[in-house]
């Protein structure tokens, strides 16, 4: 009997699959460059404030981003953003440890939080989890404003102390955007690792299709529980960055309208994208300031984008890339 070969040809990536990765690397890092040099080249301040307030907001708005590969939408992430800010003010200011230990304790009260709140509300799914964010977030507001010995009530806490890191004061706008600009970087490579991790594509499985990757194994709610206290911590750190770059916080710095307003920014630029809370963050933080003089016309617009873009771009800005490569790819 004689041996029949088959020849197996190798297996090779798509073409376009990696087209497409390649064109979201590049428009990627052509962010990261535009965030980087921009604000330097110009030497403006207020230029520089715009970017420092970029970064803070791609780091809180990539937990959410995170939240919804796990197929959840969080109306009390601003919420979580200021209990890191107040964490961190208190870790420094009043219990007199160094501003990093502050950062690290904004993280873990907000993960720990969104843990316990988590373990509870995520036997509800949908619109119920949405309202129950939406009842959490309010609750932490009025306890804000009413716990006043500590957190100042409606006055707040002004004179917030500038962030210290390795014996230098980060008071200066350049020395605080180096650190914020680091911060972005590290949360973006740390979500890359995730994303591609086996805990990353039971994120990617349960937001997909619950029911299926239950049935092979994975435990939803464990898994959007992680989610839920990892997206939590980001946006405990982007409170305790933002607290000490303004140096005073109130109870209605985090209220609905910011939880909405990070919502939006994580829609523009890509609600499962890694990059997607980077590029919708640097289209959408300068958006206020061409607004000032215009409280309802800013709402307006606001709305109006997140309709056209729900409608005509789901994918938001981050999926450009890919589109356009497509529409290349054709003959």
């Amino acid at each position: 009997m004689n041996d029949t070969k088959v020849f197996v040809p190798p297996l090779r990536p798509q073409r376009g699959a990696c087209a497409r990765t390649a064109a979201r690397t590049w428009a990627g890092g052509l962010a990261l460059a535009v965030l980087a040099i921009a604000p330097l080249a110009l030497r403006d301040p207020f230029y520089l404030h715009l970017a420092i307030m970029v970064c803070i907001n791609t780091i809180t708005v990539s937990g959410l981003s995170l939240l919804a590969r796990a197929g959840q939408l969080s109306l009390c992430h601003g919420a979580f953003v200021g209990v890191g800010a107040y964490m961190a003010v208190l870790a420094v200011m009043g219990l007199g440890l160094p501003f990093p230990v502050g950062v690290l304790a904004a993280m873990a009260t907000a993960g720990l939080t969104a843990w316990l709140l988590g373990a509870i509300m995520l036997r509800l799914t949908g619109v119920y989890f949405v309202l129950v964010t939406f009842a959490f977030g309010e609750l932490v507001r009025l306890v804000l404003l009413e716990w006043a010995d500590i957190t100042g009530g409606a006055n707040g806490i002004p004179d917030i102390v500038p962030a210290r890191l390795f014996g230098v004061d980060l008071n200066e706008k350049y020395a605080f955007y180096g650190l914020a600009l680091t911060a972005v970087a590290i949360v973006l490579m740390l979500l890359h690792a995730l994303y591609r991790s086996p805990a990353g594509h039971a994120i990617d499985s349960v937001g997909e299709n619950a029911k299926l990757a239950e049935a092979s194994g994975i435990s939803v709610r464990g898994t959007q529980l992680f989610a839920f206290t990892l997206a939590s911590a980001l946006a405990g750190l982007g409170g305790a960055l933002t607290a000490h770059y303004q140096g005073f916080i109130s109870p209605e710095s985090f209220n609905m309208h910011l939880s909405v307003t990070l919502i939006i920014i994580m829609v523009v630029g890509g609600r499962k994208a890694l990059l997607g809370p980077l590029i919708g963050a640097l289209v959408m933080t300068p958006l206020p300031e061409l607004f000032r003089g215009a409280v309802e016309s800013q709402n307006i617009f606001y709305g109006v984008a997140l309709i056209l873009m729900l409608r005509f771009l789901p994918g938001g800005l981050a999926s450009l890339a890919g589109r356009a490569n497509k529409a290349g790819e054709r003959p």
